[in-house]
């Protein structure tokens, strides 16, 4: 393999809990609720799949059911579809709904995996170009800054920058090409089979990791470095 792809959320990077997402939008913001209010909205924006990153809604709303599929083919889709479904939970202040959606994508919501540094590091040093592959309908590019991991990274594909999502094949493709590197001799590292898995109809290799906490996955990206070497 001469060059590797990554996916974002799941991959390189984990989400905060739901839990801390509205806490920290709710010290930032004029609103207090009691301990136990907390904890019900908490499980009642889990449950909506509301956090962009987290977990998926056990209940996709009928209304929302077109614009939730191509959510990450723009920013203003990736929006309405998110605060669509937080909107399902009944908050004390409905401005919270959209501040929950700006804390997303604040760094500070964001931990990138234990052993993401040293493989993308590595990477660099063997001289193997990196390319991120995300959905999103945000700039991430300031979470990979603010945790140092920008350095290493050669080209970011977001899919809202570009009107299409994984898995179609031409998200990958635009990465190999802006990255001059051959897709039957490039790797896609991502953790959804079906969105990441989109590489290989290009003849992309493809490796899976497994969308835990970070706690949970301290060496999950090491075996990339074993299947470029």
């Amino acid at each position: 393999m001469t060059a590797v792809l990554f996916d974002f959320s799941g991959t390189l990077f984990r989400v905060e809990s739901t839990d801390s997402w509205l806490r920290g939008t709710l010290a930032a913001s004029a609103v207090r609720l009691a301990e136990a209010e907390v904890t019900a909205a908490a499980r009642a924006l889990e449950a909506a799949g509301a956090l962009p990153g987290g977990g998926d809604p056990a209940r996709v709303p009928e209304e929302l059911a077109d614009a939730w599929q191509i959510r990450d083919q723009s920013a203003e889709l990736h929006r309405a579809a998110y605060t669509g479904v937080s909107r399902q939970v009944t908050l004390p202040d409905p401005t919270l709904h959209d501040a929950l959606y700006e804390r997303h994508m604040d760094p500070a919501a964001w931990a990138p995996y234990p052993d993401a540094v040293e493989v993308l590091g590595t990477l660099r040093e063997r001289g193997i170009p990196v390319g991120v592959v995300s959905n999103i309908g945000w700039d991430l590019r300031p979470v990979f800054r603010a945790h140092g991991l920008d350095p290493h990274i050669d080209v970011y594909v977001l899919s809202y920058e570009h009107g299409i999502q994984k898995p179609d094949p031409r998200l990958f493709a635009t990465a190999c090409e802006a990255l001059g590197a051959d897709p039957r001799r490039t790797l896609m590292v991502g953790d959804d089979r079906r969105a990441d898995g989109g590489a290989t109809a290009l003849g992309c290799g493809v490796h899976f990791v497994d969308h835990l906490p970070v706690a949970d996955r301290p060496d999950g990206l090491r075996r990339v470095l074993d299947l470029v070497s």
